[in-house]
């Protein structure tokens, strides 16, 4: 069988499973279809070749529904003896002691590890251009970035260099890069994933959910990763959900409210080719027999500078360790402390991480935490409220996942608050810690069109049936399409 690699997880876990292929020559496909790409996409930071052959040699294959099957792992989430660097100077060295809970569950499923995927610098980022380490392509066009921060992930799974991958999503980080790259990105529920041993950007907004070529795909990855963790404070108690079972579900009588602010909010307006996307995905809900109405979520407006004030906030928390002290980065030629401590935070960090350490410090300090902090977590209780009253009445809400399809490299790098604004879909579900996911519904000038659609917290199985038959109607083909653009077929 050729191009093992362009296999999805459920059905490479079915050959795995009758005998059809081996996991070796799955992890090799994938190897040789990463020499292929790996130099013009640049989606990894580290490539674990040797742990790969040797966990496929030996890997039991009726260990799970995902033993055997090769992934990307964002560059994020502690990896034990395997370099962990957040695509940050401050971190290029370090080796973790311990495996994230995350990357213990994928290891006890059988899952093969191909490497660490590249991300914006700790997180912070729109489009995988911050990361240190280098520039993550658009598979697609490799003139436009993959997104991010989760950029090099959702690129991995677009150029089939693994079959699938995990992410984190702190204000859209795996939906808006799904998007971009013509992929599924799902952010879970808040705490359905444990959060153990990810390096926190923003601790009360992020979450980890995988990156995949199918719905399928993402219930499949969900069942292995999800779970209550003693040792996430945040994890939910009681999780024990089959994400799969009800994928197939009639969605007949679904009631789905698009909301007005995420369509058009603050002079951002969707661009026409993402509406044609996102209304051919609605006229499809609406022949598998949803009921779909335009609804408004008053506060959802406020979501952006919310989200700008809260994680900067918990940013400067989180990353005041790094301080060239214990691990990490260290300036050493200066000949105290304080002078050793600034000068390893400012080589250390990049301009777009120590912009946001410092507006998290400023909006935390004595003076301005009640008129900044203070007022922002009031204002997210009444952006959750809104969901709360929204899911009264609907099943699911649904929107555009970017205002945009892919940007150039470099258009908005130098325009902070243009970059933002790329995230102002997604920021809302974070906000409001209820799961969200992004599905291929078109293209725009050759670039994919995500479609979002968001359920109450709790309700991840749901939103992933819905996912699943709306993916099903909508016939997009990734690989089809990614190889009528002539552009990435002649690069890639």
């Amino acid at each position: 069988m050729a191009n093992l690699y362009e296999l999805t997880v459920a059905k490479a876990g079915e050959l795995l499973k009758k005998g059809e292929i081996t996991s070796k020559e799955l992890t090799e496909s994938v190897y040789k279809r990463i020499e292929e790409t790996e130099e013009n996409v640049g989606a990894y930071v580290t490539l674990t070749k040797d742990l790969a052959l040797s966990q496929a040699q030996n890997c039991d294959v009726s260990s799970s529904a995902i033993s055997g099957i090769p992934m990307g792992l964002k560059d994020i989430l502690c990896t034990k003896g395997i370099k962990t660097t957040c695509s940050s100077k401050m971190l290029a060295d370090f080796v973790p002691p311990y495996d994230a809970t995350v990357v213990e569950k994928l290891n006890a499923a059988g899952v093969i590890t191909v490497g660490k995927t590249n991300m914006d610098e700790f997180a912070m980022g729109s489009s995988t251009e911050t990361s240190f380490v280098k520039k993550t392509k658009n598979p697609f066009d490799l003139s436009k970035v993959p997104g991010g921060s989760s950029g090099g992930s959702a690129a991995a799974v677009a150029a089939d260099e693994c079959i699938f991958a995990i992410g984190t999503d702190t204000g859209g980080s795996i939906r808006q890069p799904a998007a971009y790259c013509g992929v599924v990105g799902f952010k879970p529920t808040y705490g359905m994933v444990s959060r153990y041993g990810l390096i926190a950007f923003a601790s009360s907004l992020d979450q980890v959910g995988p990156i995949t070529k199918s719905v399928e795909d993402a219930a499949l990855v969900m069942n292995e990763i999800a779970g209550h963790d003693p040792k996430d404070s945040t994890s939910r108690p009681n999780v024990d959900i089959d994400f799969t079972k009800g994928l197939r579900s009639d969605i007949k009588g679904l009631k789905v409210g698009l909301p007005d602010e995420l369509f058009s909010s603050e002079g951002v307006t969707a661009d026409v080719g993402v509406l044609d996307g996102v209304n051919y995905a609605i006229d499809k809900l609406i022949e598998l027999g949803a009921i779909v109405e335009k609804c408004s979520l008053k506060n959802i407006k406020y979501s952006l500078p919310t989200y700008y004030i809260i994680a900067p906030a918990e940013a400067s928390s989180n990353l005041a360790r790094y301080d060239g002290v214990e691990f990490g980065y260290r300036e050493k030629g200066k000949n105290d402390i304080i002078s050793m401590m600034t000068t390893t935070r400012d080589e250390g960090f990049g301009d777009e991480v120590k912009r946001r350490i410092m507006l998290g410090t400023y909006v935390l300090s004595a003076g301005y935490y009640d008129a900044f902090y203070l007022k922002a977590t009031k204002v997210r209780s009444l952006i959750k409220a809104d969901f709360e009253a929204a899911f009264e009445k609907y099943d699911v809400l649904l929107s555009p996942t970017a205002p945009t399809a892919a940007f150039s490299l470099n258009a908005k790098f130098d325009d902070p608050v243009q970059m933002y604004l790329n995230d102002i879909c997604t920021i809302p579900a974070n906000m409001a810690g209820i799961p969200a996911i992004s599905i291929p519904c078109g293209l725009d000038n050759n670039m994919p069109v995500g479609v979002q659609l968001m359920a109450k917290e709790m309700m991840d199985a749901k939103l992933l049936n819905v996912a699943f038959k709306l993916e099903e109607a909508i016939g997009f083909k990734r690989s089809a399409a990614l190889e009528e653009n002539r552009f990435a077929t002649a690069a890639v």
